[in-house]
């Protein structure tokens, strides 16, 4: 279970969620080749589903096949290298190009820094940091050679930018992708996009690892402005912005996917009547 929801989804739309069938704007995707990393489940299901509704082509890696048949799948660890350039050469081989990817594979179950090996802090930070990193930096190979460019988004999560207990390296690791993705705009400009969606809590079949029953994520969404936690087709929504050309301009940047964010404690503890 990735902190903040970045799981196993299911696949449904939530009150107040925006439908992408219901909606169906061009957005500029059509069949665009769109790297999805994690992408057979949770968050990474729902943004595939996002980018196919638009017209993109998506291609989901991960270690095992989602439900989703339809969708091109490799095979592929993204901890590994040398598996994640072979994975980016056999999509160029067999479409031509690769116009986009979604670094959305990483986790973290929670364990508090105390207790965890240094064995699983360098797990946590190799997958959620080091990975995105060296499929950044396969796709960069790729697309500053083809006519158009491409465009990279990193899904990362609030867990980098407050707090994080029981899931510290992991929260460590998405701050460091965050600042890494500012410095690759840079480096990578003009030809290369790349920027971060900062998500918070996700509704996925997983969300009760966090957050516990039905009662329990009911009673986190409430302390959430929007009343409700994210979808993944939420996300999927704001990935296929930055991946589109209505985004040409915006590199460099983080949007952040998170209902209003969360209320801050002292609200809650206060004895005047101001309450928000």
């Amino acid at each position: 279970m990735k902190a903040d929801g970045q799981a196993a989804g299911q696949g449904v739309v939530g009150a107040g969620a925006v439908s992408v069938a219901a909606r169906g704007p061009d957005l500029g995707l059509d069949k665009k080749v769109v790297l999805v990393t994690g992408g057979t489940r949770g968050v990474g299901a729902g943004i595939t589903r996002v980018l196919a509704e638009f017209g993109a082509v998506p291609v989901v890696c991960g270690r095992h096949p989602g439900a989703d048949s339809d969708v091109e799948f490799i095979a592929c660890d993204v901890r590994d290298a040398d598996a994640v350039d072979a994975m980016v050469r056999d999509i160029v081989e067999a479409h031509g190009r690769l116009d986009g990817v979604v670094n959305n594979a990483g986790g973290s179950p929670f364990a508090l820094a105390a207790e965890a090996s240094p064995r699983f802090t360098s797990k946590i930070v190799e997958l959620n940091l080091l990975a995105p990193l060296s499929v950044a930096r396969a796709a960069h190979a790729v697309m500053h050679e083809q006519s158009g460019g491409g465009a990279i988004v990193n899904v990362s999560s609030v867990s980098g930018h407050r707090p994080s207990p029981g899931t510290s390296a992991y929260g460590a690791a998405k701050a460091g992708l965050d600042n890494a993705t500012t410095s690759l705009a840079i480096e990578w400009a003009p030809r290369v996009r790349i920027n971060s969606v900062v998500c918070g809590s996700v509704l996925t079949e997983q969300a009760h690892l966090h957050f516990g029953d039905d009662a329990g994520i009911a009673a986190v969404g409430e302390t959430i402005p929007m009343q409700r936690l994210a979808m993944p087709e939420d996300v999927g929504n704001a990935v296929a912005f930055l991946l589109s050309p209505l985004a040409g301009y915006i590199t460099g940047s983080t949007l952040t996917v998170h209902g209003g964010g969360e209320r801050p404690a002292f609200l809650a503890a206060a004895t005047a009547d101001n309450k928000v």
